[in-house]
């Protein structure tokens, strides 16, 4: 039995990274052989949830490919006397890992290769983000070392981190690049701690580390040991202007329980969002996403699906997606009826709100004319209704920032700093509060 689980390991080692192996793997111990069973010793309780959870089923897999389909595995945290303690610090040379075939890793992540500046499609809502993301991979073109890129799920931050450390290696392959999330950041400190390994954890991320990509930061809320001891690897990469790139879909003035310290080394840089693409912008991504898999569609089609698909990019890709398999599958022409018949397992059965529909409740219950809203006018009577607009239609319609200032012909920044104003107001103003909650249901009930 001993031969088998060697010739296991084996057969692991050749699909996961060498790294994951050593780290997780290598460290098993063989402690008890029965008819039904294969007893496996881990260093520690971390250890062994962590393999439960990630490489059982490719355990499995192996023993049933061996002949062995009876034999279960069974894992037991034994002393560390007997089981040496795996390889915490990576391989300075190699910070960027291939991808396992597992829920998650507890080091660096993989770069994906399709994130890279030229697949990126720019439009109002990201512009910004792009030229900013670019800059920070060009040397001399960045004010500062750090770059926060805040948005909401499927709107391309990761794709803007990754792509600037594609082009950071791309003009110096030399460069040490750590990738990953808060969330294994803070893994693998608790680990670090754990094995008594602190000083190696620092080291890796404090003198092993050229770019920093630090995804999910909105993870550490209420993490006090970990923000402090991320603060201080902060520190030092700044102290030796290393480039750090943070991603979240929360500022960070709006993450829980968050440390002022922390919070003061998270905005030194710069902070940039991306917003929920517009119209113009959703027909070059599906332009660009059409053409990446093959599909030939009519203009009217591309409009359909720009009009319709007003979510995140991951909705545009998953309905294309569709719409090729059941063109494919069902030898089918691509045409409008198809297009429409996809887009209902795409779209909410719910009634979506337009600006029209916020802007008609916002004038009856002020009892205002509509033109007042768009009015230069500052008087409170008149200001204060349209920040009740700006905040609703930003709360209750899919539309962008943009879109929403142009209805009032105001700016992006302008529209920022009234849903701000409401946002404030309903904090200290209990009156605000309960109108915005007033009008919020009947908004709601509108939908029904």
């Amino acid at each position: 039995m001993t031969n088998i689980w060697e010739e296991i390991k084996d057969q692991i080692r050749e699909v996961i990274p060498e790294k994951s192996f050593s780290l997780w793997i290598n460290p098993l111990t063989l402690l008890e052989q029965r008819e039904d069973a294969l007893v496996l010793g881990c260093p520690n309780k971390f250890s062994l949830n962590w393999v439960t959870e990630n490489y059982i089923p490719l355990f499995q897999e192996n023993l049933d490919r061996m002949g062995e389909r009876n034999c279960k595995l069974a894992l037991r945290v034994v002393s560390p006397s007997s089981a040496p303690p795996p390889a915490l610090v990576q391989d300075p040379k190699q910070l960027t890992l291939p991808n396992i075939p597992s829920i998650g890793n507890g080091g660096p992540r993989a770069l994906n290769q399709d994130f890279t500046f030229d697949r990126f499609v720019v439009g109002r809502c990201n512009e910004f983000a792009h030229a900013a993301s670019k800059a920070l991979a060009l040397e001399g073109q960045f004010p500062c070392s750090s770059l926060f890129i805040v948005a909401r799920t499927g709107l391309g931050k990761s794709h803007l981190s990754q792509a600037t450390a594609h082009a950071l290696l791309e003009s110096n392959p030399r460069l040490k690049v750590i990738y990953l999330t808060a969330e294994d950041f803070v893994n693998e400190m608790i680990f670090a701690l754990k094995n008594h390994r602190i000083d190696e954890f620092k080291n890796k991320y404090r003198r092993s580390c050229d770019v920093l990509l630090l995804e999910e930061i909105h993870f550490l809320s209420g993490k006090e040991k970990t923000q402090l001891e991320l603060g201080y690897t902060l520190d030092a990469l700044a102290n030796d202007r290393k480039r750090i790139i943070f991603t979240s879909s929360l500022l960070p003035k709006d993450i829980p329980h968050l440390t002022k310290e922390l919070a003061s080394r998270l905005t030194s840089g710069i902070i940039t969002t991306l917003d929920t693409p517009d119209y113009e912008t959703r027909v070059k991504i599906i332009e660009r996403k059409s053409s990446e898999q093959g599909l030939a569609l009519s203009h009217e089609i591309f409009h359909l699906l720009a009009k319709d698909l007003s979510g995140d990019i991951r909705q545009i890709e998953s309905a294309l997606r569709c719409l090729k398999a059941k063109a494919d599958l069902m030898k089918a022409n691509i045409d409008l009826d198809l297009t429409k018949e996809v887009l209902l397992c795409h779209l909410p059965t719910q009634k979506l709100l337009t600006m029209e529909d916020v802007k008609t409740m916002v004038c009856q219950y002020f009892k205002i004319d509509p033109s007042l809203l768009v009015s230069k006018s500052r008087k409170k009577i008149h200001a204060y209704p349209r920040n009740v607009y700006v905040y609703l239609c930003r709360q209750h319609t899919d539309r962008t920032v943009e879109e929403i200032g142009r209805s009032l012909s105001r700016n992006h920044s302008t529209v920022l700093y009234s849903s701000e104003v409401i946002e404030h107001k309903m904090k200290v103003d209990k009156r605000v509060k309960n109108q915005i909650e007033f009008l919020s249901t009947k908004l709601k009930d509108m939908k029904k």
